[in-house]
């Protein structure tokens, strides 16, 4: 039976998508599930899986070509693949007999799987497969370790050999997802009236709280790290129900004020730089704050969000210090008008009633439209999020 296979239903936000990577050819053998081909569009990478055992028997739409939402761009042919003239009952003998590779050092793995064992440098003939019938996942990669990266990097770039004072350049077209954010942050440069004010925060007391409480909050909610960005997550969303301008937006000559406190994340991932939002924060608990956090985290590392996750949002936090930015200014996320940036924690010596004490300080940044948010407001903000990381005690009491 053939069946049309179609691009995924893109929400309203999205107009169409590019067809990035094919991972089966036509004839060759699918199983249900299997990935079969990648969409990109401006935001995330939409992975489109076989819809039964079988396999494609015709490619509509070839690499780098546009997509629309549930547009077709192939044709399946269930219970195909293999061999001519194999039947369908004979198609999982080889399956069963999958893990005789093994000796020879191959295993069935996932195309995904493949991808980034080669991204990785990870031999996939020491990565414990998972899936159905012994397959290595995307997952099992992951698992796998650093260490056979780590061994393989030298092999690779010795094959790379230069002679000395050649000048080498490499040309390649900008991915669909890098040129919208180029696109974006360039517009909200040339659009928006920015102006970044700057304070350093104390992160002692947040530091000792961490110490003596960590080992008790993880028992106590199953398994969970204390991290700092719950507290930065937590201390925004109280000074944001108290300077209402740093969570509007400005649509058109409208200022839309926001009820409510969907707090967006910035996450570097190998696609580039994502904002997974956490919505409704105001009714979250410290322990929901991180466990989505790390959730969003490991989910944007692997390319696994969802368009909807980074649709939206009140207000951006990002943190460049955990890559070892001392200081910098973050750009607006439009049609937000404030974006949060935290730092590297850096010990330094601060006056401290009249002595010199050496103290953990991080700077923070805020970076704001100034066509809504006025000077007063804005440093106003930034100083409520430094008093209550400094006293975590306002958090609770919100005061």
């Amino acid at each position: 039976m053939t069946i049309e296979i179609k691009a995924p239903t893109f929400p309203e936000s999205v107009q169409d998508g590019t067809v990035a990577t094919w991972h089966k050819q036509p004839g060759e053998a699918v199983s249900r599930d299997e990935l079969i081909v990648d969409i990109e569009t401006d935001k995330v990478v939409l992975e489109v899986v076989a819809p039964a055992d079988g396999a494609l028997s015709e490619i509509i739409k070839g690499e780098g070509d546009t997509v629309l939402s549930n547009e077709v761009i192939a044709k399946f042919e269930e219970g195909a693949g293999g061999s001519a003239g194999a039947s369908s009952e004979a198609a999982p003998a080889p399956a069963e007999e999958a893990p005789a590779p093994a000796a020879g050092g191959e295993k069935i793995a996932m195309p995904s799987a493949k991808k980034m064992a080669a991204e990785k440098g990870v031999d996939l003939g020491g990565v414990e497969g998972t899936g159905k019938g012994g397959r290595v996942l995307k997952e099992d990669v992951m698992k796998a370790g650093s260490a056979p990266a780590a061994a393989a990097a030298p092999a690779a770039a010795a094959q790379v050999e230069v002679a000395p004072g050649e000048r080498v350049e490499k040309r390649v077209p900008m991915t669909r997802m890098r040129k919208r954010i180029a696109e974006r942050l360039l517009d909200a440069s040339q659009s928006t009236a920015m102006l970044t004010t700057f304070n350093e925060v104390n992160m002692k007391p947040i530091m000792d709280l961490r110490k003596n409480y960590k080992d008790l909050f993880e028992k106590t909610h199953n398994g969970t790290r204390l991290g700092f960005m719950g507290f930065f997550v937590k201390a925004a969303v109280e000074a944001l129900k108290r300077y209402s301008a740093v969570n509007a937006s400005i649509d058109g000559n409208d200022i839309v004020y926001h009820g409510y406190q969907d707090i967006g994340v910035a996450v570097s991932s190998p696609k580039g730089l994502v904002v997974p939002i956490l919505r409704n924060a105001e009714n979250m608990g410290l322990a929901d704050m991180e466990n989505n956090i790390r959730d969003l985290g490991l989910r944007a590392r692997d390319g696994k969000l969802s368009i909807e996750e980074m649709t939206g949002g009140t207000f951006t936090i990002t943190n460049g210090g955990v890559f070892g930015s001392l200081l910098s200014t973050p750009i607006l996320n439009p049609p937000q008008t404030a974006i949060l940036g935290m730092h590297k924690i850096q010990e330094r010596p601060m006056a401290v009633d009249g002595k010199v004490e050496i103290l953990p300080m991080m700077y923070l940044a805020l970076s704001y439209d100034h066509r809504l948010i006025d000077g007063k407001e804005a440093v106003g903000f930034l100083v409520a999020i430094k008093e209550m990381i400094e006293d975590p005690a306002r958090i609770l009491l919100e005061v």
